[in-house]
């Protein structure tokens, strides 16, 4: 009954995903922007760039994400079927984490796979590369199941997404200073194995928690 639950909910993701395309691209799109638009209102020296296309790539995917937090649970809520989730027999907990991954994929990893191609252009060192990836794949679903709770506490509100960014944004910087730095590192030929090493301590520690306070927080706005 559980694998049931999971594929149904992943089917369903992934249809949302394809009848609406601009819940994908929307993001996307604002993250190519606000990286090509960085070297023509600052500078396009090489050398500048190369300083600073970490932690613009950074702070542009995490605009990008903030953009897609608010409708994680909204349309289930428009539509009713958010109730249903929450009555379903299946575990609230596991469905919130299955839902919040699936979310992850099909609108931060696109995100994800054009950021090499934007980091190019930004003139990032190559030693960089590797971990603006790393730190990509290990910070962004830390942001997404973090940003999850936000979304269920705002997401009875009519207007939520100001009062979400205010909820979440704080909690977003240990994760843009640790990826930072790992880059800057990376650019340097130093070690940045503590940086990653706490992204993945992070990821860990959300995993295990958020998905249980996503589920509390989901209760008490419906219940509200």
């Amino acid at each position: 009954m559980y694998w049931y639950s999971i594929k149904s909910m992943i089917s369903r993701e992934l249809l949302i995903a394809v009848r609406y395309p601009a819940e994908v691209l929307n993001p996307l799109v604002f993250f190519l922007m606000v990286v090509t638009l960085f070297p023509l209102g600052i500078s396009p020296e090489p050398q500048f760039l190369a300083q600073i296309a970490g932690p613009v790539i950074w702070i542009a995917a995490l605009l990008a994400m903030m953009l897609s937090l608010d409708s994680l649970f909204k349309n289930d809520f428009d539509d009713g079927s958010l109730e249903q989730l929450l009555i379903s027999p299946s575990p609230i907990v596991m469905l919130v984490l299955v839902k919040v991954i699936t979310h992850w994929f099909t609108t931060v990893f696109p995100i994800i796979l054009l950021a090499p191609l934007l980091a190019m252009m930004m003139q990032l060192p190559d030693e960089g590369y590797r971990a603006l990836i790393l730190t990509l794949l290990l910070g962004t679903p830390v942001i997404s199941m973090i940003g999850g709770i936000g979304a269920a506490l705002t997401v009875g509100l009519h207007r939520g997404g100001v009062l979400l960014s205010l909820i979440v944004l704080p909690l977003f910087i240990p994760i843009l200073v640790f990826s930072a730095s790992a880059i800057e590192a990376a650019n340097m030929i130093m070690q940045y194995d503590g940086q990653l090493a706490m992204l993945a301590a992070m990821l860990v520690l959300a995993l295990v928690t958020t998905p249980f306070a996503t589920a509390f927080a989901l209760k008490i706005s419906i219940n509200n």
